[in-house]
């Protein structure tokens, strides 16, 4: 408004021409025209203009446009935002929708940009479009809860799971004992329970339990993970190193747990772990049926209208947890679990196998298959063999007894023959001391009959019931010494010295 009254005061008190006034000003003559005839129309002269405030001459000199009336039917914002969530739809079928319905309505450029600047004064959380039933975003809380142990008093700390579903934020929580796999896959298959379907995708953080090698662009899943995936068909999309944003549902959860469960039951005092449960169920049950502030309803309103009809069912067993190791096939085709020891087919020899394991089942893998599945023996020590698995010339071998086995020892010497003997006995089952014995005949091969029947006779010697004794005495060419074998005297010496038994029992003792 400065420039036009400067416009105006230079044709009224100076009587300057329109062009001088456009070049003084640096405006067209034409502008500088349109200005003095509105001024002339209002009956504005310099008496007028100096007594004017800037807001009454802009009404004079850009007087409001008669608006037309809008007719147009705005679209439901809050409807529009509820249904991008669902699976497949965009906003560009929302607008042809919107048009079906109202064929004088916005053409699609404004619809979009009328949506978009709606979206824009939404909680910024609350903006992230999430499919419903797609994913669900799984963590552990930094803040621990606990318990107190009523025999010790000592105070335990547990581990609390926290899972959030994309779409509607339905949150479930349940406390652990640790962040071990065990216990992170007990939580994932409870979440699912819980939330009585299953999503797409399951977006975890980086944990040993659920992502065996972290990678901001290929990261390596847990095998259990991933067979607790495949068992349940979701797929496993772990956040990437050092981004939060890609988890940023479950850490807005991990907030609303802390701040609406831990803190409600700050006050109260658990003498187990089931009982700490029990105490967060309460507290999480208020949190899911508390209204939100934007959105105006709970998350238990918005999980049965937006992911539950979404959500694919659940398998209709419970996936089992098992224990994953790699193991190397030995040379009688068994392999060692947790101290026990499972046959597998004997054409994998030297070969690495995978094993998967639980207090039931011993399922062994090699290249994706499964090659052999024993029921779980807690029995340290204890063999578990299938006869399928033995090589044909193996199968006399069910038929060896002790007396095969000490006629091949014989057929090397008497030392070795006895030595056999002698293993075989302090065995609980005989057929325990034939690999040890067979190993000990194999010796023979490497360091010669001869040397293999002192090192027994050494080892008979010194009490070395075992092959790995022998291999020793060889290795270490000690089968070379001389054995005494004589027995020490038992006659009594006699010497002055020697005061004898009847002094140590009082008869001389003075």
């Amino acid at each position: 408004m400065r420039k036009a009254k400067e416009i105006l005061r230079l044709s009224y008190d100076q009587g300057l021409s329109n062009r001088a006034i456009a070049g003084a000003c640096n405006i067209s003559p034409t502008t500088v025209s349109e200005y003095l005839e509105k001024a002339a129309e209002a009956g504005l002269n310099s008496d007028k203009l100096s007594k004017m405030d800037d807001e009454s001459l802009g009404k004079i000199l850009y007087p409001e446009k008669k608006e037309k009336k809008v007719l147009k039917q705005m679209p439901d914002m809050n409807y529009l935002h509820k249904e991008l969530k669902k699976k497949g739809v965009t906003l560009q079928l929302l607008w042809e929708e919107y048009k079906a319905s109202n064929p004088e309505g916005y053409e699609r450029t404004q619809f979009y940009y009328l949506y978009n600047k709606w979206a824009k004064t939404l909680n910024p959380v609350m903006r992230i479009n999430h499919k419903a039933g797609q994913k669900v975003f799984v963590d552990f809380s930094g803040d621990r809860p606990h318990y107190i142990d009523p025999e010790t008093g000592e105070v335990m700390y547990a581990e609390l799971f926290i899972a959030v579903l994309g779409a509607s934020s339905y949150t479930f929580a349940m406390a652990v004992s640790s962040q071990k796999k065990e216990d992170w896959l007990r939580c994932n298959i409870m979440a699912l329970e819980y939330f009585g379907g299953c999503p797409e995708v399951i977006v975890p953080d980086n944990l040993k339990a659920g992502v065996k090698k972290a990678c901001y662009y290929d990261p390596e899943i847990n095998p259990a993970f991933t067979e607790m995936a495949d068992h349940y068909s979701i797929a496993v999309l772990p956040a990437r190193p050092y981004k939060a944003k890609d988890k940023a549902k479950v850490e807005n959860g991990v907030l609303n747990a802390q701040r609406r469960i831990l803190a409600g039951i700050r006050n109260l005092t658990f003498f187990s772990l089931s009982e700490l449960n029990a105490g967060i169920k309460k507290e999480l049950q208020k949190l899911n049926t508390r209204p939100m502030y934007v959105v105006g309803k709970s998350r238990y309103e918005l999980f049965t209208q937006i992911d539950k009809p979404t959500l694919r069912s659940l398998p209709s067993k419970r996936f089992q947890i098992f224990t994953f190791k790699y193991a190397t096939v030995h040379i009688d085709y068994h392999i060692e679990v947790e101290k026990s020891y499972y046959s597998v087919p004997y054409k994998l020899l030297h070969q690495k196998v995978e094993v998967k394991y639980n207090d039931h089942t011993v399922q062994v893998y090699h290249k994706g298959q499964r090659v052999a599945s024993h029921l779980r023996t807690l029995s340290k020590g204890k063999f578990v063999t299938d006869d399928a698995h033995r090589p044909p010339e193996h199968i006399k071998y069910l038929e060896w007894s002790p007396e095969r086995i000490r006629h091949w020892g014989k057929t090397i010497g008497e030392n070795t023959e006895c030595l056999m003997e002698k293993i075989m006995s302090s065995r609980r089952h005989v057929e325990h001391g034939y690999r040890a014995c067979l190993g000990i005949l194999h010796l023979s091969k490497k360091y010669s009959p001869q040397r293999l029947e002192r090192a027994c006779a050494r080892a008979l010697y010194i009490g070395g019931i075992s092959y790995r004794s022998v291999k020793s005495i060889l290795k270490n060419h000690l089968d070379g010494q001389e054995v005494v074998s004589e027995k020490i005297s038992s006659r009594s010496v006699r010497h002055e010295n020697i005061r004898g038994g009847d002094y140590y029992r009082g008869a001389n003792n003075v």
